[in-house]
């Protein structure tokens, strides 16, 4: 059985890494958006939500140098990073 609050808390870790990370970097920012169909207002307004931490967790798990340099930064475990995102997708 999946505990549900222990995968909203690894969600919020995980996706607060993936903000953090394209917060520092404004052309890896432009990417995630132009790749989850983000503009400026929806953004803002996505930002918090599960959906918005899934679409940043894709948008790494799919891009493997933005992965590593992101886990690197934050010191995350590409493997559990990976399992968990894994999991999202097949409990969906």
């Amino acid at each position: 059985m999946i505990n549900k609050d222990l995968q909203k808390q690894d969600l919020h870790i995980y996706s607060d890494a993936c903000l953090s990370y394209l917060a520092a970097d404004p052309n890896e920012l432009a990417k995630f958006m132009d790749f989850a169909g983000y503009d400026g207002k929806s953004l803002k307004t996505s930002i918090g939500t599960n959906s918005f931490g899934l679409a940043l967790m894709e948008y790494f798990a799919k891009n493997e140098p933005a992965l590593l340099a992101m886990c690197a930064n934050s010191s995350i475990d590409i493997d559990n990073f990976m399992k968990f995102w894994h999991n999202q997708n097949y409990y969906e």
